[in-house]
């Protein structure tokens, strides 16, 4: 009897070891842990969305694939810092494995909320003005990520604007609480007194207030630019409709506003950059580096696109001159 109770004790033992061996090999991240990233977005628009569409691709082809051993926690705050703040201290809460920061505020307040888990950020305009990195080349302890403005894109649209549309009053709307449109309009400012023109700025809180400052626009400008602003490009309908109506050229910073119906932008595709940021989490995921070994990176593949049809739908006459200077939107 005592031979055979050991026999049983000894198979039951193995045949636990086996059940136990095969619980969690169905993932195919190699390690079988399944991770869990919080994504945090300041607000819905079509350049955040492409940005976390970028990210996911390249997780999955990194071996981190939603549904099989990773869960997205996406989280949109709808445009209110407060929600922003909220959303953060939940993650925190939670113990998610990396967070997804795609936007400044995002960004800012995920940083607030914790020094401990990794923070991969994108679509942030001024990393070091935001106080997010000290530098490109040394990012924080635990945050690094890519930023969505290249330093010649401002530069170059804004020649465009004065060059070639003759513009002497350029206006720009702009939330004046995002930290990341401030440097813009400073930038654009600059830029336009260098060349000769004048800012007329219009500062809006929210959404609905986009659609007024854009008619106090008429009259008092040649050309209106919006910057990589959440809050005005969430309502940029508003603003193409004015523009349309009243043939004020419109220019964008970015070129999924350009699709929408804008003159020109010089810009980059917001996938690409949510790829390269993707690749970044991959990394610290494998722990094959910490957020702090990784630069923080430009933007890849900057052009000039010229949107045709928007033009001509706001009273400007194409040059096909303008080719040597860019490349003509077709819509595909």
């Amino acid at each position: 009897m005592k031979k055979k109770s050991l026999v049983l004790i000894l198979t039951s033992m193995l045949l636990g070891m086996l059940v136990l061996s095969g619980c969690g090999s169905d993932t195919s991240s190699g390690d079988g842990k399944q991770y869990v990233i919080g994504v945090t977005q300041i607000v819905e628009h079509p350049s955040l969305d492409a940005a976390f569409e970028g990210f996911k691709k390249a997780l999955a082809e990194e071996g981190f694939e939603e549904g099989k051993n990773v869960k997205f926690d996406i989280q949109i705050a709808q445009g209110d810092p407060t929600n922003s703040q909220t959303i953060a201290k939940n993650f925190v809460g939670d113990g998610v494995d990396l967070i997804f920061a795609n936007s400044t505020p995002s960004a800012q307040h995920a940083l607030n909320a914790t020094k401990k888990i990794p923070i991969v950020f994108t679509s942030v305009t001024d990393p070091v003005g935001a106080e997010l990195v000290k530098s490109f080349e040394e990012p924080g302890e635990n945050i690094t990520g890519t930023t969505d403005t290249h330093p010649e894109a401002i530069s170059k649209t804004l020649s465009f604007i004065t060059d070639e549309m003759k513009a002497k009053n350029i206006g720009v709307i702009y939330n004046s609480g995002e930290q990341n449109s401030v440097v813009q309009v400073e930038e654009v400012k600059k830029l336009a007194e260098k060349n000769g023109a004048k800012l007329v700025e219009a500062s809006v809180s929210t959404s609905a207030d986009v659609k007024q400052a854009a008619e106090s626009m008429v009259g008092r400008v040649d050309a209106i630019y919006i910057p990589t602003d959440n809050t005005v490009v969430s309502a940029l309908e508003s603003v193409i409709s004015v523009a349309n109506d009243k043939d004020i050229p419109l220019f964008v910073g970015e070129l999924d506003s350009l699709k929408k119906g804008a003159v020109a932008a010089s810009g980059f595709s917001y996938e690409d950059l949510g790829y390269e940021t993707g690749l970044m989490a991959a990394k610290i995921l494998k722990g094959d580096k910490k957020p702090s070994e990784i630069n923080v990176e430009y933007p890849k593949n900057f052009k000039l696109m010229i949107n045709k049809e928007a033009a001509e739908e706001q009273g400007v006459e194409v040059q096909e001159a303008w080719s040597d200077l860019g490349e003509f939107y077709e819509e595909k």
